[in-house]
């Protein structure tokens, strides 16, 4: 069956960067576009960036632009999220979604 687990979530001080990482099994990873999403506390899940399947194609919220950069690697079955600069209003739990599935996220807090 499908499984995402996502990791390297932490606190971090605004500025500060991390990198998320997604393990998938139990489909053909390297045939199909993932995406971040993220779910800051008390707001609604919102999309945070697509990567195509050969990661050739990548699109980003406007929030994220610039800042963030998300990567795979088919031949781990491996999702990336490496976040620089990060602000207080990126702090969220960060999902790893594959056809409306998500594994149990990760979370991130920046803050002082």
């Amino acid at each position: 069956q499908v499984q995402l687990v996502e990791s390297g979530g932490g606190l971090v001080q605004p500025g500060g960067s991390l990198r998320l990482s997604c393990a998938a099994s139990g489909f053909s990873f390297s045939h199909y576009r993932m995406s971040w999403y993220r779910q800051p506390p008390g707001k609604e899940r919102e999309w945070v960036a697509n990567i195509s399947s050969a990661g050739g194609t990548v699109t980003y919220a406007d929030s994220v632009k610039g800042r963030f950069t998300i990567s795979r690697d088919n031949a781990k079955n491996m999702m990336y999220l490496q976040m620089n600069s990060l602000k207080p209003e990126d702090t969220a739990v960060y999902y790893c979604v594959f056809s409306g599935r998500s594994g149990q996220g990760t979370q991130v807090t920046v803050s002082s």
